[in-house]
């Protein structure tokens, strides 16, 4: 639990790192995937062997190693291509409902039991993004296209994490970690050259905060995550993702000094709640 909540918080801190980028959003994106198997690697140099992990020995693991990836990099295109066509509201909203999509897949697929204590949760929380990101009013002024996009997004993600889910009874966390972060970047490169005329940042600063998104973000949120998985169900441990906001708009106002306001401190005061309600259940 500690750890899905460490991931959680790590991961909330990127729309920080993206928006203080110095290269467009499919550039940064590559990076944070690239850059993040720097330290990935660097730990199992480290660990070298010591940690008991089974190798893949057919064509379907080393697919399955490879599909959280390919899924990552199509959520990833999808939520950056929504935040040029949509309000930030919206793309951030419905590209946070991947919960809902992961809840129904659990159930439809795998037959996974489903509490009406959990769903309240599920329900709670999502209310409290939406109350955060100032009610429903405010959702209003988005493109349709741009939303339906954001939505896709979400499926995406929640397919990550159920690929995810599946593979942490059969591999390490970082061997899951290496392969689906190693396919989401080749899977990203030739997106990003097609789509932006700029791949490198052009000073140290865009570098550092290229780095801080794939060290924090990717590297140490989507592991804890992983991580996490081996011990709780895909639906409980997506609940995370409706932690970002909250924890975006809390740095938001600690380094860039953008007021929190009563309706955001209410919405991220019912996420939470939401969360707890979900973990009873």
């Amino acid at each position: 639990m500690a750890a899905l909540l460490l991931g959680g918080a790590a991961i909330g801190g990127s729309p920080i790192f993206v928006r203080l980028s110095e290269v467009g959003p499919m550039a940064t994106a590559f990076w944070r995937v690239a850059l993040a198997l720097i330290p990935l690697v660097a730990w199992a140099w480290v660990q070298n062997g010591n940690v008991a992990d089974r190798r893949p020995q057919r064509l379907s693991d080393y697919a399955a190693l490879i599909l959280p990836g390919v899924l990552l990099a199509i959520d990833l295109a999808a939520w950056h291509l929504s935040l040029t066509m949509t309000s930030v509201a919206n793309a951030t909203l419905l590209a946070n409902v991947a919960p809902v999509f992961v809840t129904l897949a659990s159930w439809l697929l795998f037959r996974s039991k489903v509490s009406g204590i959990f769903l309240a949760g599920l329900a709670t929380a999502v209310a409290g993004v939406v109350v955060l990101k100032g009610g429903p009013a405010a959702l209003g002024g988005g493109d349709l296209l741009g939303d339906g996009i954001a939505i896709v997004a979400a499926m995406f993600y929640a397919g990550y994490i159920l690929a995810i889910g599946q593979l942490r009874s059969r591999f390490s966390t970082n061997r899951i970690m290496i392969w689906s972060t190693a396919s989401a970047a080749i899977c990203m490169l030739p997106m990003t050259l097609l789509a932006e005329p700029e791949l490198l940042p052009p000073s140290a600063f865009g570098w550092a905060m290229l780095f801080g998104l794939a060290f924090v973000s990717h590297a140490g949120g989507q592991v804890a995550i992983t991580y996490a998985l081996a011990y709780l169900p895909p639906a409980f441990s997506s609940l995370t993702l409706l932690l970002q906001p909250v924890v975006a708009a809390i740095l938001a106002w600690l380094l860039l000094s953008e007021p929190v306001g009563l309706m955001q401190a209410i919405g991220g005061a019912i996420v939470l709640v939401g969360i707890l309600i979900a973990r009873r259940g």
